[in-house]
């Protein structure tokens, strides 16, 4: 069974940086591909950015168009644990963010493509 567990939400200002982490376990091939999500209140669950963890030398990471050039994603040596450094922070990225896994396909945009999700983090931007 895998699981998923985020930390590191929290409020900043408006060209503010965070840093989330997603800790995960059980079977690595079930988490081939991972993926951070957020949602608003009152809006849709949106992909935010997607990971391939086996591509080699290291792993490939795709991002939204909303977030190119301000989030990144990385994955620790061990790939359990799942990081997202959000710079440049918007009060538009004010949202729940959360860490998936489980999709057989990557990169993977739409929430029905991840079988596992963690409980969620809370970022607030302020202006």
């Amino acid at each position: 069974q895998v699981q998923l567990a985020e930390s590191g939400g929290g409020s900043v200002q408006a060209g503010g940086s965070l840093r989330l982490a997603c800790a995960a376990s059980g079977s690595i091939y079930q988490r081939k591909c991972m993926g951070w999500f957020r949602q608003a209140p009152g809006k849709e669950r949106e992909g935010v950015a997607s990971i391939y963890i086996f591509n080699t030398p290291s792993p490939y990471t795709y991002y939204a168009p909303s977030v190119q050039g301000r989030f990144t994603m990385s994955l620790d040596s061990a790939k359990t644990t799942l990081y997202l450094q959000l710079d440049s922070l918007k009060p538009e990225d004010t949202a729940m963010y959360y860490c998936a896994t489980g999709s057989q396909q990557c990169p993977a945009w739409q929430p029905h493509d991840y079988h596992y999700w963690g409980q969620g983090t809370q970022v607030t931007v302020s202006s």
